[in-house]
């Protein structure tokens, strides 16, 4: 699933191409998305000025004179600029034309349809999906001391914590497996046993991992590609996730894998405790 880094990849590559033009023609070739995408888009869209893409957790807003699409790429898609003479491919469910912008169209990627496209006319942050959700891991309001008072009395497991969007948004499974690894703590170990102190290191690891992938281009495994079209390569840089049984990079033992929440959770017995 494309993460924060990799949401926020893809904003920061789409938005120079889009913010100031406006909307032309939109393409749908296939609506049946997470939720239906509204059939009055095409209509509503176009001619309207695009003034600025941002990211919301996993959430890109498009936002316009008149309102703003709101964008998730779901379990495998992706949101890429192409030329109109590049062919489509399969999935390619949803095609804008940009004006200004002759040689590039914006095309919506999503093989398994788990994404969407949905239009809000009233302020992005009372909408639904985005009004109960936790601060941003690279704002001011993510520290330790949000950590610390949140995780009191908590026996989930600290891993569970870290990837629940009510406490933080964006730290999915990945970064969730480095940053714990990075500070030496169990991803089994209860949140509310844990120091204020640890909280502290937990909270600059979260924000200097996701810093760095977002520098990388974000982490492709399998499906993800930028705005360009293009892979991340934060992958290669990985100490823990995907290397169940291989050495660790600190200690040389074997990393082990369990399943916390039905995700895959790589850790070194002996260095995180």
């Amino acid at each position: 699933m494309p993460e924060l880094p990799e949401v926020e990849t893809t904003r920061r590559g789409i938005s120079p191409w889009l913010v100031g033009r406006q909307f032309g023609q939109l393409r749908i070739r296939n609506g049946r998305l997470r939720w239906p995408v509204p059939e009055h888009l095409p209509t509503t869209l176009a001619g309207l000025y695009i003034t600025s893409v941002e990211r919301r957790a996993k959430y890109l807003l498009i936002h316009t004179d008149k309102g703003a699409l709101l964008l998730h790429l779901g379990m495998s898609g992706s949101l890429r600029l192409c030329s109109p003479e590049t062919p489509l491919k399969t999935h390619d469910h949803l095609i804008w034309s940009i004006s200004g912008t002759p040689t590039q169209e914006l095309r919506f990627h999503d093989p398994r349809r788990f994404g969407c496209c949905l239009w809000l006319t009233e302020n992005p942050a009372e909408h639904a999906l985005l009004k109960s959700l936790g601060p941003e891991p690279l704002s001011p309001d993510f520290n330790d001391e949000h950590l610390f008072r949140l995780s009191r009395g908590k026996t989930t497991p600290i891993k569970s914590f870290l990837m629940d969007n009510h406490v933080v948004v964006g730290v999915g499974n990945i970064y969730a497996n480095e940053a714990l690894f990075q500070v030496g703590i169990h991803p089994l170990r209860p949140a509310g046993r844990i120091s204020a102190e640890r909280y502290r290191q937990l909270s600059a690891a979260v924000r200097s991992i996701l810093a760095a992938a977002i520098t990388q281009g974000g982490t492709t495994l399998r499906d993800f590609v930028n705005g360009n079209g293009e892979p991340g390569y934060f992958q290669q840089t990985l100490a823990v996730y995907g290397r169940a049984g291989l050495p660790c990079t600190t200690c040389q033992r074997p990393l082990k894998e369990v399943r916390v929440n039905a995700r895959s959770t790589v850790y070194c017995g002996f260095c995180q405790r």
